[in-house]
C-alpha cells in the first residue's frame, strides 16, 4: 500500500477502536459498526460489493454487510487495518492509493465529524493537493445529480466543474472540505457558498452521496 491510502487507512482503523462499535457517523443509518463492514466488504467480497454501484445487486450487498456487523467488532477493525488479501485488486498499490485515499479520509471524516465536540485535523500541503487531484479527475462524475451548477474553487485560485447546469453556485474550500461537500457532507463541510440565494439553498439541501 502506498504511503496516503496506507496512512489513511491505519487513521481510520484507530479511530473506529477508539469509539466503539456503536458510534454514530455520518453516512445516514450506519454507526461505526457498520462503517467498518462497508470498508471489509467493499475489500475482500467483490460479488457482493457491485452493489454499490448497481442498485439490483443492493439487496445482496446488504446481506453479506449484515452479516459481517455481526462479527466480533474487535475482528473487523483488524480486517480493515490490515487491508484486503492478496487476490484483491486493492492490494495492488496503484489501485489502492486511486481507490482508497479519498475514500479512507472521508470515512474518517464521517466518523470524526459525528462525535461531539470534534475539531478540525490539520493536513499538509502535499495531501491538500493529492486530494484536489483526485477531486479533479472526478467532480463530474460526482455532480451529476446536483440541483444546480456547482464550481468547486481553492483557496489558491485553482478551479473545477463539478455540474455545469446554471445557475452556477461557486464552492471555496481547501481540498479536504470541497470533498466532503461533493459527497454530500454540507452540514459539516468548512466552504464558503457564493451564488443565487436559492440555488444555494438548493444545492445545500442536495441528497448525500454514498461512497
Amino acid at each position: 500500500m502506498s504511503t496516503h491510502a496506507k496512512r489513511e487507512r491505519l487513521l481510520l482503523a484507530d479511530l473506529l477502536e477508539a469509539v466503539g462499535p456503536e458510534a454514530p457517523t455520518l453516512c445516514e443509518g450506519w454507526n461505526s459498526r457498520d462503517l467498518a463492514a462497508h470498508v471489509v466488504v467493499r475489500e475482500r467480497r467483490p460479488d457482493a460489493a457491485g452493489g454499490l454501484l448497481v442498485k439490483q445487486l443492493a439487496p445482496r450487498l446488504d446481506r453479506v454487510m449484515a452479516e459481517f456487523a455481526t462479527k466480533p467488532y474487535e475482528e473487523l477493525i483488524q480486517l480493515v487495518r490490515t487491508g484486503p488479501p492478496r487476490f484483491s485488486p486493492f492490494s495492488l498499490k496503484q489501485i489502492d492509493e486511486a481507490s482508497n485515499v479519498v475514500e479512507f479520509y472521508v470515512h474518517t471524516e464521517d466518523v470524526r465529524r459525528a462525535q461531539p465536540g470534534w475539531t478540525p485535523r490539520p493536513l499538509d500541503a502535499v495531501f491538500q493537493d493529492a486530494l484536489w487531484s483526485r477531486l479533479e479527475r472526478t467532480a463530474r462524475l460526482m455532480g451529476r445529480g446536483t440541483p444546480t451548477g456547482v464550481v468547486l474553487r481553492r483557496p489558491n485560485g485553482q478551479t473545477t466543474v463539478l455540474n455545469k447546469n446554471t445557475p452556477v453556485v461557486t464552492v471555496t474550500g481547501e481540498s479536504s472540505e470541497l470533498l466532503m461537500f461533493a459527497f454530500g457532507r454540507q452540514a459539516v463541510a468548512d466552504v464558503e457558498l457564493d451564488g443565487d440565494k436559492e440555488a444555494i439553498t438548493r444545492l445545500q439541501e442536495g441528497k448525500q452521496l454514498g461512497i
